[in-house]
């Protein structure tokens, strides 16, 4: 099973790549963006996941998204964020 996991709009975004039960890769967006604490949707974590793996999104089994209940729900939601371009 393949999953991606996503933190995002919070302290640190992150991306993580977990195949069979094993962590194959995992970057915080401040690594590419080079922003202390980068909150933003980790649009270049999960590219650099998806790299390391050889794989594309329709490849997932699931994608799974942190989000914490102290947060307001505007930023729970997604809504009006920008998820930019993923292949």
């Amino acid at each position: 099973m393949k999953i991606l996991g996503i933190s995002a709009y919070y302290h640190d975004s992150a991306a993580a790549l977990i195949i069979n039960g094993e962590i194959v890769a995992a970057a915080q967006e401040e690594r590419f963006s080079r922003k202390k604490h980068d909150a933003r949707f980790p649009t270049e974590g999960i590219a650099y996941c998806l790299r390391e793996a050889s794989l594309r999104l329709k490849d997932l089994d699931n994608i799974v998204f942190y989000h914490s209940r102290e947060r307001p729900h505007s930023q729970r939601s997604g809504m009006g964020m920008d998820y930019g371009q993923i292949s």
